[in-house]
C-alpha cells in the first residue's frame, strides 16, 4: 500500500528536520505544507535536506493546521495513496509510531486511528494540569457530538486515515483551525467509519500551547452542539428510524413537562400559602423519572452504535 505523511508547517523551523530524520522508509511521499509560515519553514527544508520524497504545497495566506491537512489530502488523493498520516512539525509527535497507526487500518480493523495520550496513567502525571482538565471536558463534548463514546483525545492531531474515506468526505465543510479534529469525528461518524485509538506517548516541552481552553471552550461548546444536533438528525431519523428516534424526543418531552409542571405548581402553591396534593407531586415526579430513563434508554442505545464494520476496500 501506498503510504504518505502530511506535515503541516507552522514556526517549526526548529524541529522539522529532526521529525523528517524519523520518519521510516516505508512511506512513499511526504508532503510538507507550508501555511504562510513566517520562517519559511518550506525553503528551508529544501535547502537542507535530500529526500526525494518530499513534496512543498504553499499556502499564500495562513489558513490553520485542518486547511494544511485538507490541502495535504487533495494531493495524496491526486498522487493515488492508500493511506494518509498526519504529524506535526514540532517535534511532539513520534515518527516511529507510524506502523502503529497504519496497522489498524491494513489489517482491515478500521478507517482512521487517532492518538491517546491518556492511556498510560503514569505519563497523565507528567501532563500540565490544565490540558488535563481542558482534555477531559473536550473529550466529553466530542462524545456526544461525534457519536464515538469509545475514544478520547479529541484534539489530538496524529491520525492516520485511508483514502477511501478522504474521497467521501466533504472536505470544503470541515472546520479548518482548532475544531478540525473534532470535526473530523463528526463527519466520520455519518460514514459509519470505524475509528480506534493509539496510546502515544505524552511528550510536552517548554512550548507553551497555542490551543486555550478558555479561549475557545464557548466556541467548541457551540459547534459540539451543532454537530450534536446533526449527527442525532442524520442517523436517527433523515436516514434510519428506530426505537432510540421516539426515546430522545418522548424521554426530554416527559422531562421538560414534569419540570415545567412541577416548578409552576409548586409556585402556585408556594404562593397561597397551600400544601401541593399528592396527585400533582406524583405527575411531576413520575414525568421527570420516565423522562429520564428514555433518555438514558437512548443514551444506551447511541453508545452500542458505535460503527464496528470498516468502509475502506481492502
Amino acid at each position: 500500500m501506498k503510504i504518505s505523511v502530511v506535515i503541516p508547517c507552522f514556526k517549526v523551523k526548529k524541529q522539522i528536520l529532526e521529525v523528517l530524520s524519523k520518519i521510516t522508509s516505508n512511506v512513499h511521499v511526504i508532503y510538507i505544507v507550508d501555511d504562510a509560515c513566517p520562517e519559511k519553514t518550506s525553503d528551508f527544508v529544501l535547502e537542507n535536506y535530500n529526500d526525494k520524497r518530499i513534496k512543498i504545497i504553499r499556502h499564500q495566506v495562513n489558513q490553520g493546521v485542518g486547511a494544511a491537512l485538507i490541502s495535504g489530502y487533495k494531493h495524496a488523493i491526486q498522487d493515488e495513496m492508500d493511506i494518509v498520516v498526519k504529524i506535526d512539525g514540532d517535534g511532539q509527535m513520534d515518527p516511529s509510531l507510524i506502523d502503529e497507526f497504519i496497522s489498524p487500518i491494513i489489517n482491515g480493523e478500521a478507517d482512521y486511528a487517532k492518538g491517546n495520550r491518556f492511556f498510560n496513567l503514569e505519563e497523565i502525571l507528567i501532563m500540565p494540569k490544565k490540558r488535563i482538565f481542558g482534555n477531559a471536558i473536550l473529550s466529553f463534548m466530542n462524545k456526544i457530538s461525534s457519536g464515538y463514546w469509545n475514544v478520547f483525545d479529541p484534539t489530538n492531531g496524529y491520525t492516520a486515515i485511508h483514502s477511501d474515506l478522504i474521497k467521501a468526505l466533504p472536505l470544503n465543510k470541515i472546520s479548518k483551525r482548532y475544531f478540525f479534529e473534532s470535526d473530523m469525528l463528526f463527519r466520520l461518524n455519518t460514514l459509519k467509519a470505524v475509528v480506534v485509538d493509539i496510546p502515544i506517548h505524552a511528550n510536552y516541552g517548554s512550548e507553551s500551547s497555542n490551543l486555550k481552553v478558555r479561549n475557545i471552550l464557548f466556541e467548541f461548546l457551540w459547534k459540539h452542539s451543532k454537530n450534536t444536533f446533526k449527527r442525532i438528525f442524520y442517523n436517527y431519523y433523515l436516514r434510519d428510524l428506530s426505537v432510540a428516534s421516539f426515546e430522545l424526543p418522548l424521554g426530554a418531552g416527559l422531562l421538560f413537562f414534569g419540570l415545567f409542571f412541577g416548578i409552576k405548581s409548586w409556585i402556585h402553591y408556594t404562593s397561597n400559602a397551600m400544601s401541593a396534593p399528592s396527585g400533582t407531586v406524583m405527575l411531576s415526579a413520575i414525568s421527570i423519572l420516565m423522562g429520564i430513563q428514555f433518555i438514558l434508554a437512548f443514551i444506551n442505545f447511541d453508545i452500542n452504535s458505535v460503527p464496528k464494520k470498516i468502509r475502506h476496500k481492502r
